[in-house]
């Protein structure tokens, strides 16, 4: 995203420029063939749950291409109305039961089939996933123990990401002694410390203040522009998926499918500041009218 003094295009013309890429199922079972694999590759992948003929079809002909930028991660925000398979779609790059396997199609985390959760993929979502019994060096550090890493090395880390999240002087305390904001930086904070190459946050701010929200976008920006990850990102926000998104997915319901990618510039400002830019109010509004067509139900700003 940039200011209102870039050479930004008009949104309709980049959304429709980037509608038109999406590309075609490919044949075969091989992944994508390049110099370097995507980071990940939907080929036409829908995903049903229950027998015929009363199965329900959560997501249906699923395809994208997320490329493997060199020192550039790319961020999607996916946004839809409910039920249109927005977390079955994160799901299913996760690996995660039972969104996983697809019914039918391929899925592929850089150039490979997937086939089960990986240390290359992290979670992260509206219900924080914290160990209730463990403090926030215990919570952040507790991936690095599964690994087998020594605990003066896996603390010390810990402790370079408590100052990162900005929890410092909170290094003892549980949980349940953390406000939601709190509790979610120690949730990003536990995933990021294990470098995944691909990031999946499903509503991970939904729960939130709107002012901590605007905080916690403006924190993982910072984090993602160190990372240099791919991040995806479930969002019933309108302004968040702009503020944040690289790329848009709209997707649609009954059945689930993506209809269409929206490319937006990166931010260089603080939420409040790219809020009020001319064209991000278009963009916004736009992405808005979008949303009110696939749901069939007014749409309304959020935060």
């Amino acid at each position: 995203m940039a200011d209102s003094n870039s050479n930004r295009q008009d949104p309709a013309s980049d959304a429709g420029d980037a509608s038109a890429g999406i590309e075609a199922a490919a044949p075969g079972k091989t992944a994508p063939s390049a110099e370097r694999p995507p980071v990940v590759a939907f080929r036409n992948v829908t995903k049903s749950f229950g027998d015929p003929p009363h199965a329900k079809v959560a997501i249906q002909g699923v395809t994208f291409t997320v490329e493997d930028l060199p020192d550039k991660g790319e961020l999607v925000a996916i946004v839809g109305p409910s039920g249109c398979g927005k977390s079955t779609l994160l799901r299913t790059i996760a690996g995660l039961k039972p969104h996983f396997p697809p019914t039918t199609g391929e899925a592929f985390v850089l150039g490979k089939p997937i086939e089960e959760p990986g240390p290359d993929r992290g979670l992260v979502d509206q219900k924080y996933s914290l160990l209730p019994h463990l403090n926030v060096i215990e919570n952040i550090s507790f991936g690095l123990k599964l690994r087998g890493m020594a605990k003066s090395e896996r603390h010390d880390q810990a402790e370079a990401w408590v100052r990162k999240v900005g929890l410092e002087g909170s290094e003892k305390k549980y949980p349940g002694e953390l406000s939601g904001g709190m509790q979610q930086r120690v949730a990003i904070a536990a995933t990021l410390v294990l470098h995944p190459r691909v990031l999946l946050m499903d509503e991970p701010f939904g729960a939130l203040d709107p002012g901590i929200r605007l905080r916690m976008q403006e924190l993982l920006v910072q984090l993602w522009s160190e990372q240099q990850a791919t991040v995806f990102l479930v969002t019933h926000s309108v302004e968040e998926a702009v503020y944040l998104g690289d790329r848009v997915f709209l997707m649609a319901s009954n059945p689930g499918r993506l209809i269409e990618i929206l490319r937006v510039d990166r931010p260089t400002g603080s939420p409040e500041q790219s809020r009020r830019q001319p064209w991000f109010l278009e963009f916004s509004q736009q992405l808005l009218n979008k949303l009110e067509e696939v749901s069939g139900a007014p749409a309304a700003l959020q935060v």
